[in-house]
């Protein structure tokens, strides 16, 4: 069995340097992230994709965050480009949880061709009239029951696709008032709150293979932000019951305050499974690995866990899809 590096990690750019190929080679990332500066060809990326796991030497995750609107590393005119989820779901109206299956299993179909087996959705945040600019058009609505439907919805659509979705931010994020890229948000709502409202739409979703928490404190449960919070930890495997692999949220987000290193062991102590590092230099990359060092046996199980739930989609038409998504859209189909 191969023991996974408990990070995921990303790359400099269009191609692996001999560097980062040497670093990824020693250290065996679980997997990978990509972003816009990974991005230029169809075959470009299919390149990468096939680099990253022969240097890690096993058939790593590859993710992505291709939400629509602002969150979208795949773009025209190569791909197709999305509205943001909020707006496209207010135009569906009754049809949303349709729209959006049919909008993710697109988004999978694209991501699949490219050898990108992840996609950073579900984004199940309630949002409230106060949450942060950053996040709300990237909701799906402001009650627990819609979002959790939509949810299931876009998670249905990716898997379909031979895709595996990453339900975020654990255990909330919507009532955060500040941006978790800058600053930290405190949330002071009552516990009982935020089990009936920010919690439900992830007790809904329990069953999915793959999670990333928020970088927010939950005042009623803990001073410490939920990635590094044993008691909030404890909440999401406990109360929610998700079971699946947790990732952090970006481990050098603003949010947090502490040395990458000392975050990730952080953050595995509290109960993540995984640590992830975006946007830093080589020697920060190795140096968040190598305090995360190899998965728990705990992490490993649930790795494996998620890594069985990969299938090769069903062969499907997308243009076809993309004339159903189009006339849902235009209110030519109801019902």
């Amino acid at each position: 069995m191969t023991r996974y590096g408990a990070t995921i990690l990303d790359a400099e750019g269009l191609r692996l340097s001999a560097g980062e190929k040497a670093f990824f080679r020693d250290m065996r990332p679980f997997g990978f992230i990509l972003f816009a500066r990974n991005i230029d060809t169809p075959d470009q990326v299919r390149a990468l994709c096939s680099e990253m796991r022969e240097a890690a030497g096993h058939d790593a995750i590859i993710t992505i965050d291709q939400e629509g609107g602002r969150v979208q590393r795949l773009r025209a005119p190569q791909w197709r480009d999305w509205p943001a989820p909020l707006d496209q779901v207010a135009q569906a109206g009754a049809e949303a949880a349709r729209a959006m299956y049919l909008r993710y299993r697109i988004i999978a179909a694209e991501l699949h061709a490219l050898g990108i087996d992840s996609n950073c959705a579900p984004l199940v945040d309630v949002a409230g009239p106060r949450t942060h600019p950053f996040l709300r058009n990237r909701c799906y609505g402001e009650d627990a029951e819609t979002v959790g439907a939509i949810g299931r919805a876009v998670a249905d659509g990716l898997l379909d696709g031979g895709v595996l979705p990453v339900v975020k931010h654990i255990p909330g994020h919507g009532r955060a008032e500040a941006d978790s890229h800058h600053d930290l948000p405190v949330v002071d709502a009552l516990k009982s709150d935020l089990q009936d409202a920010d919690f439900e739409p992830f007790n809904l979703l329990n069953d999915l293979p793959l999670g990333m928490t928020a970088h927010v404190v939950y005042s009623a449960i803990d001073g410490l932000p939920a990635t590094l919070s044993v008691p909030m930890m404890r909440a999401i495997r406990e109360e929610i019951g998700f079971d699946g692999l947790i990732m952090t949220d970006d481990i050098s987000m603003k949010a947090l305050q502490g040395t990458l290193p000392d975050l990730s062991r952080k953050a595995l102590a509290a109960g993540c499974d995984v640590i992830l590092h975006c946007n830093g230099t080589l020697a920060e990359r190795q140096a968040v690995a190598e305090a995360a060092g190899a998965m728990s046996d705990a992490a490993q199980r649930r790795a494996e866990q998620a890594l069985r739930w990969r299938k090769t989609p069903d062969p499907v038409d997308i243009l076809a899809l993309s004339a159903q998504l189009d006339a849902l859209m235009s209110g030519r189909v109801h019902g």
